[in-house]
């Protein structure tokens, strides 16, 4: 995983649940590139095409809900405050599992930048799992 300098937990919990979404996103999306691309060479565009099939709203909506089960009670309260927030769905996603994946986006985001790589790690395989 990339490397930076954790977030204190105090200073973190002051954080948008939608700059927690942004950066959850971009984990997410890494992992499940990085995770396709492991299966073996194949065409970038092939790539692609799989990764958009995993990375989206309906997806992570799907993931959140089988992973909720094994989540902490801050882990939980994260996922709720993504949930939560106040943001605009695209047109082509479903209200409910685009907060559903906001909230999903947001815990990733919060591990990330809380520096708990352990914990990412096991709930990113989990993911992977999952789809």
């Amino acid at each position: 995983m990339l490397t930076h300098n954790p977030v204190e937990e105090n200073s973190l919990r002051e954080y948008s649940p939608l700059v927690l979404a942004y950066i959850g996103d971009a984990v997410f999306e890494l992992a499940v590139r990085t995770n396709i691309a492991e299966s073996g060479p194949r065409r970038i565009r092939d790539i692609h095409h799989d990764a958009v099939a995993l990375v989206n709203a309906d997806s992570q909506a799907d993931i959140i809900r089988q992973l909720s089960a094994e989540l902490s009670d801050t882990e939980l309260d994260i996922v709720r405050r993504g949930r939560n927030t106040r943001s605009h769905p695209p047109k082509n996603a479903d209200v409910q599992s685009y907060r559903m994946s906001t909230g999903f986006e947001a815990l990733l985001g919060y591990l990330y930048l809380k520096g708990d790589d352990e914990r990412l790690s096991y709930l990113l395989r989990r993911a992977l799992q999952e789809i």
